[in-house]
């Protein structure tokens, strides 16, 4: 039973903007650390500040030496069902940080020394270096730690697609940069007989983590230390003595697979001695971020169909001019856009107040396109946001 089911919001997942989920198991996609931080939104801008600001206050208990602090902020990352995004089987189960996995987590940041020689510097880089950090634990402690900001958005898009809040949920650990602790409230939220839900905006979900230990280790770790091998002209250099390639050196991946194993731990303790392969790596996937999920990958995940885009411009031709049909219209103005332009365009609000509450603006959406048309006008004009006024004209009718 997905989400827009359940409440009856006579909608699918190509019109709305947060990721219509089941309400009783997870679907498999992730929050992707550097999916927000290519959001140029106030809101992306605010949760990589939440991310930054927790793991800062982890590593720096580690540095300092107050392990219970250390182990008593991993363990707050708790897990909870009310995101039904990850691998979890049959009912949501979570798979964040609970006491168990955190007193692990802390033992293998404290065994690698990954925290004191500063090798790690983002939340993602766990998945690198850190025993037990996979890409479902990685993107549940992500969704904990910016849940303030998704509460937000989720109490906005109940409000925005009419669905009911229930009074005196319990918001779960919401982290206080402030502060730099935990804290809890009583708050609204939507509640299915399952329980809770906060929802998640699509434009941040993926099928992967953009960070994965393999691939760094072998594509990024691997050619820095085979380089490092020729420069010493250790005992794993061959002289290859074809006649193509005579005189030249090799060192080949297999052997140093040998002498230094793959884990994590060797993972980081080598990229102390050689940062420049992590430094490569993190241009590399700035270089080439990745993208949201498409209609299509959305609906496979969901089982359900692609938005039927000759459907949403038929309900918008078919409504008659005038006063009587204007909120209809608008409303199916905006599900033909908000399918049709994601995810260049998202987060919408209709009757957004500018001008101190003068004028209303029909349509606004956020400008968060990559490529493509709302890209240049974002790189050519101030255009952070989209607007949209919706007029009906009769045949004949000239917009005055």
């Amino acid at each position: 039973m997905l989400v827009s089911r359940y409440f009856k919001l006579g909608r699918n997942q190509g019109t709305l903007d947060f990721l219509d989920v089941h309400i009783d198991k997870d679907i498999p996609v992730f929050v992707d650390p550097a999916a927000l931080r290519s959001l140029q939104t106030d809101w992306g801008h605010h949760c990589v500040s939440l991310l930054q600001s927790y793991f800062e206050s982890v590593l720096t208990a580690i540095r300092r030496g107050d392990h219970d602090r250390a182990k008593q902020l991993l363990a707050c990352l708790n897990e909870r069902n009310e995101f039904h995004i990850g691998y979890s089987k049959g009912r949501s189960r979570g798979s964040a940080l609970g006491a168990v996995s955190a007193e692990k987590i802390w033992e293998s940041l404290v065994k690698s020394r990954a925290a004191e020689t500063g090798v790690l510097h983002d939340l993602e880089d766990t998945i690198l270096f850190v025993d037990g950090v996979g890409p479902d634990m990685l993107s549940d402690a992500v969704c904990n730690i910016i849940r303030g900001p998704l509460i937000q958005y989720t109490q906005q898009a109940c409000v925005y697609y009419g669905i009911p809040l229930t009074s005196g949920a319990d918001s779960g650990p919401v982290w206080n940069t402030r502060d730099e602790k935990w804290e809890s409230h009583l708050i609204d939220l939507p509640i299915t007989k399952h329980g809770s839900l906060i929802l998640i905006p699509k434009i941040i979900a993926r099928v992967r983590q953009t960070y994965g230990h393999q691939e760094y280790y072998r594509h990024f770790l691997m050619p820095v230390l085979q380089q490092h091998h020729k420069d010493i002209n250790s005992s794993l250099v061959h002289v290859l003595q074809s006649k193509k390639n005579k005189g030249v050196k090799k060192v080949y991946k297999t052997d140093l697979y040998d002498l230094y194993g793959a884990d994590k731990l060797v993972s980081a303790k080598l990229t102390g001695e050689h940062p420049q392969a992590l430094t490569n790596y993190r241009e590399t996937k700035i270089a080439t971020p990745s993208r949201p999920l498409d209609h299509s990958a959305l609906a496979e995940i969901e089982n359900v169909p692609a938005p039927n885009l000759d459907g949403l411009l038929k309900d918008v031709t078919s409504l008659a001019t005038g006063a009587k049909d204007a909120t209809n219209y608008e409303n199916a103005i905006e599900k033909l856009l908000s399918a049709l332009l994601y995810p260049a365009l998202a987060f919408p609000v209709k009757q957004d107040k500018i001008h101190e509450g003068r004028k209303r603006i029909d349509i606004t959406y956020v400008n968060d396109a990559k490529d493509g048309f709302f890209s240049w006008v974002a790189r050519s004009h101030p255009a952070s946001h989209v607007f949209v006024e919706c007029k009906k004209l009769r045949q004949g009718d000239r917009e005055s």
